[in-house]
């Protein structure tokens, strides 16, 4: 049998290596017939390597090469030549194999979509469906190899900052996360069922209170929720749990975990401290909780300016409770009115109805609602926005969730479109001071703006008797260019003080004993201060990658409807193994590929 073992792969060679007897092995990236002269490219993932079969070979070698086809799997004997004109390209540009003896190993279908060809643009539902052909490709291998380096990285720094990695249950109990659990009936215990977490949150609780002290742990979440481009049924994230530390400390030892990374992983030194932002004030002059700090352009607040205007649509909706917002875009003044309409569909489906402009020229403000403004109103505004000749000023009015997600929107829109954002630069920003509670828009109910193991911000403790949505949270996240890149908070370390956290989310006694009584009781053992966070690691890979898709990152993603067009999941199963585990569904749906 040919002895198929590699002594070199196909980016390895060079010059100094001419001579040499080699063996490769690998795919057929290409195939050039030049008279009686056939050239081929051999392909591994470590890149190419030209081969040369000339008549002068033997037969069984120039016959099997004429077969060859592109992706076929093939093992080659040889020598290293030099090449006759260098690619300019390839690293192994200057050389190529003079085959001696080649023996096929796999013959292969033609692919769905060519390997070979760089520019062709695919479909991502082929991609996915033949997600291994895509690998071959380079690009997806590529982000693979990055996010093997930053995992080994994240390891070997939190190791040596004596952390510990405990892996936690996968098949453990409901709790509430903000989302929905994917649920796995028992076959034992009918009628009852696990959840996969959505996050270690209680484990690493657990492993504090056993006095653990400093855990970590590469963890895979799984939460059943409608899906973005930086969203996954299943993800992983880089879970940190710490006793007897403060926030501060905790921030120190994220800043230092990403500067490694990003200098063992990319070459690229961050600069530390990261700057801090209360959310009230993110909210104010950006319109989010996770801003784009790329590029400048915040949004500020004119009520006070409106208000003595004559503009009585920007009266009424003050006196409704309302707010008026104006971003500067500047050197904006050429903006055509179509660009204005654009503008207009962005923040519309977002409440805000009308936007408002007006334009900065050489002898004032011009156009829009300029006219319902006098001069001392209009300097006013000038002064406020830093507004030059040739920008252009954009006003909202409504309320002012719909205001910040309108103007957040348009402002990260106009960034793109205009080209203000640097794409190497690397803006980290943590977010603090929450509120503790948010009121759900469905049930109207009280709930907890991050979850009910988040503790009350020390000073605000008395506010949960008179009036908890003021009351603060001890948490943060931490923002990099736009993505909330990681959650965290102190944590609940009192168990009557959790169990208060539990009723105002209007739990009744009999719920919060049947789901969270084991870890009431533990609380109730000596439970150190602790806090903790976690590190969205796809969605870190995702941005060190540079694509807005996260999918791009893992290895066998599902689309954005959760399906894996792969292995064509999910699929119903027999009705042997329903019966088994007492299931019957109600309905099912019809699935695109049975």
């Amino acid at each position: 049998m040919f002895d198929f073992r590699r002594t070199h792969n196909c980016g390895a060679l060079r010059l100094a290596d001419v001579g040499e007897k080699v063996t490769l092995s690998g795919w057929i990236h290409r195939r050039r017939d030049l008279g009686k002269i056939i050239f081929l490219d051999l392909r591994d993932r470590f890149g190419l390597t030209q081969l040369v079969i000339d008549p002068s070979a033997a037969l069984k070698v120039y016959e099997n090469a004429q077969k060859l086809r592109q992706e076929w799997v093939v093992a080659i004997k040889g020598s290293v030549a030099k090449r006759k004109e260098r690619h300019p390209t390839l690293p192994t540009g200057d050389i190529e194999i003079l085959v001696e003896e080649i023996e096929i190993l796999s013959e292969a279908k033609n692919p769905p979509f060519s390997i070979a060809d760089e520019r062709t643009e695919i479909n991502e539902e082929l991609r996915l469906k033949y997600r291994y052909l895509d690998f071959r490709k380079g690009e997806i291998v590529k982000n693979l190899l990055l996010r093997h380096k930053v995992m080994m990285a994240t390891r070997s720094f939190l190791d040596r900052e004596g952390l510990i990695e405990v892996t936690t249950p996968i098949l453990c109990k409901s709790t509430p996360e903000g989302a929905r659990d994917y649920l796995v009936p028992s076959r034992i215990y009918p009628g009852n069922f696990y959840a996969l977490p959505q996050s270690p949150q209680i484990f690493k609780q657990l492993l504090m209170l056993g006095g653990l002290d400093r855990y970590f742990q590469i963890a895979p979440c799984f939460r059943d929720e409608d899906l973005r481009a930086d969203r996954q049924p299943e993800f992983t994230q880089i879970d940190i749990e710490l006793s007897f530390l403060t926030p501060k400390e905790l921030f120190q030892l994220v800043e230092k975990l990403l500067h490694h990374v990003f200098q063992e992983c990319l070459g690229i030194t961050l600069p530390t401290p990261f700057p801090q932002m209360p959310h009230k004030e993110a909210l104010e002059s950006y319109g989010s909780d996770k801003p784009d700090l790329r590029f400048g352009m915040p949004l500020v607040r004119i009520d006070e300016i409106a208000k003595r205007s004559s503009f009585s649509p920007f009266q009424e909706i003050l006196a409704k409770g309302g707010v008026v917002k104006a971003l500067c875009v500047k050197k904006g003044s050429e903006v055509s009115r179509k660009n204005l309409e654009e503008y207009e569909k962005i923040v519309s489906p977002l409440g805000v109805e009308k936007l408002f402009s007006m334009k900065r020229g050489a002898e004032g403000f011009s156009t829009g609602v300029a006219k319902y403004f006098d001069e001392t109103l209009l300097s006013e505004i000038e002064r406020k926005l830093s507004v030059e000749i040739g920008d252009l000023i954009l006003i909202a009015a409504e309320k002012e969730e719909r205001v910040n997600q309108g103007l957040d929107h348009l402002r990260r829109y106009i960034g793109k479109e205009r080209k203000l954002i640097d794409k190497n630069a690397w803006n980290f920003l943590w977010v603090q001071d929450f509120p503790l509670f948010s009121i759900d828009k469905t049930s109207g109910e009280i709930q907890s703006e991050h979850h009910p193991f988040t503790s009350p911000h020390f000073e605000d403790m008395h506010l949960l008797d008179t009036n908890p949505l003021k009351a603060r949270a001890y948490a943060y996240d931490l923002v990099l260019n736009g993505y909330e890149l990681a959650s965290g908070s102190q944590r609940i370390h009192n168990g009557e003080l959790q169990k208060k956290i539990f009723q105002l989310t209007r739990l009744q006694e009999e719920e919060i004993t049947s789901r969270f009584g084991y870890f009431i009781e533990a609380l109730r053992y000596g439970t150190p201060p602790h806090l903790g966070c976690a590190l969205g690691f796809d969605r870190l890979l995702m941005l060190l990658c540079k694509t807005e898709n996260i999918r791009d990152v893992i290895a066998f993603p599902k689309t954005q409807k959760a399906s894996d067009l792969m292995m064509q999941s999910p699929s119903p199963v027999s009705n042997y193994q329903l019966k088994e585990l007492h299931v019957q569904p109600t309905e099912t749906c019809e699935i695109p590929w049975l």
